[in-house]
């Protein structure tokens, strides 16, 4: 369960607030000024954050080096089209480069 509260109830209740995420597993969104600033969620949640995070940008650089000669308007026009035909049910097509 996702809970919400403001800044200063959060300073007041911390630690009820920490065994709520400790042994309920819930998470707390921590606002302040009506917007949230912060988040309190169980420390092997953040591990496989973490985690995602880290395969994420791997794979983010991998997919740079793969595609850094391709120009930045062919790259997106391929993106663009590849949306629309999923979108519509179609399966994606992809740029090959020729041979020769």
């Amino acid at each position: 369960m996702i809970s919400e509260t403001n800044a200063v109830a959060f300073r007041q209740n911390l630690g009820e607030m920490i065994n709520q995420v400790q042994y309920r597993r819930n998470s707390i969104v921590i606002n302040k000024d009506g917007r949230p600033v912060a988040a309190l969620v169980d420390a092997r949640l953040f591990a496989r954050i973490r985690q995602m995070q880290e395969r994420f940008d791997a794979l983010s650089g991998r997919m740079a080096a793969t595609y850094a000669a391709v120009p930045m308007d062919l790259g997106l026009a391929e993106i663009d089209r590849a949306v629309a035909e999923t979108r519509a049910g179609k399966p994606a097509k992809t740029a090959r480069k020729k041979k020769g």
